[in-house]
């Protein structure tokens, strides 16, 4: 398997993720794709060979291996990290889908662009990010429930005891390295728990991320409209509206006299007279 073609691969949706996202592809790259290929291999390459059983029966040895490892830890793990790896490429090829339309799209109307930024988290790659994040995280927790499933926990023990066909009676075998085989496989179950840790994490951000923008955005739409709505009236009424018609001008030099007689209707004034 060529890593380091699906490493140039899987790197280029490095540019779209989040911190978290990030943070996961170091850890698949360098903490289980590194280990993988440089220990575990190794660890397990003399499994079948060094898996002795106290029996000279013919055929013993085979099915008491084939009974206690059923599924090989390293093509188990060759298959993990191929699943976990393969929804990144759901991004990469979206994005690209996007770039092409885009393309398309300026050349048909004269340099305008349908997408500010192909790459940008908005729309439908958005809803694809976060498929890709519940697949990876889905995969990785599925391989470990297999795993723990297939071997009863994640131990590994230095004796086991098969009484299969053709062994002649209950007999015990011995696995190679026990204790170094259990340290690998401890550390890529917690490598696994991790990545799903940050998975989990991004998808989290993400959601309250777009829940955030959504009420911003709901928040200045009722903003807008109450401002439209309530539009501010003036604070007072000019002084010519305050003045009634019917007020009247007091000269401040009258004598009291005067403006009692100015009161009067016309008629009382001439009888006075």
């Amino acid at each position: 398997m060529n890593w380091s073609a699906l490493e140039a691969l899987i790197s280029g949706v490095n540019k779209y993720s989040t911190v978290f996202g990030r943070v996961w592809l170091s850890m698949v790259f360098v903490f289980r794709v590194m280990v993988f290929v440089v220990a575990a291999q190794r660890v397990w390459g003399d499994d079948s060979k060094d898996f002795v059983c106290n029996t000279a029966q013919p055929g013993c040895n085979n099915v008491c291996y084939d009974s206690i490892f059923p599924i090989s830890h390293i093509r188990l793990w060759a298959l993990q990290l191929i699943f976990v790896t393969c929804p990144s490429l759901m991004v990469v090829g979206h994005v690209k889908y996007r770039e092409k339309k885009d393309s398309q799209y300026t050349t048909s109307h004269h340099g305008k662009h349908l997408y500010a930024n192909p790459g940008k988290k908005r729309g439908g790659l958005w809803w694809t990010y976060l498929a890709s994040l519940i697949f990876k995280a889905g995969f990785d927790a599925g391989f470990l429930y297999i795993l723990y499933h297939v071997y009863d926990g994640y131990d590994m023990p230095r004796l086991s005891k098969c009484s299969l066909e053709p062994c002649p009676n209950t007999v015990d075998c011995f696995i190679s390295r026990p204790t170094e085989k259990k340290i690998f496989t401890l550390f890529m179950v917690i490598s696994s728990a991790v990545c799903i840790l940050m998975c989990l994490c991004e998808m989290i951000y993400l959601i309250c991320k777009r829940v955030h923008k959504l009420i911003k955005r709901r928040n200045e739409v009722e903003r807008r409209l109450f401002a439209e709505s309530h539009e501010m009236a003036p604070l007072a009424a000019p002084r010519s509206e305050l003045r009634s018609k019917s007020s009247i001008r007091v000269d401040p030099t009258a004598s009291v006299q005067d403006l009692t007689e100015e009161k009067r209707p016309p008629e009382k004034q001439k009888i006075a007279a």
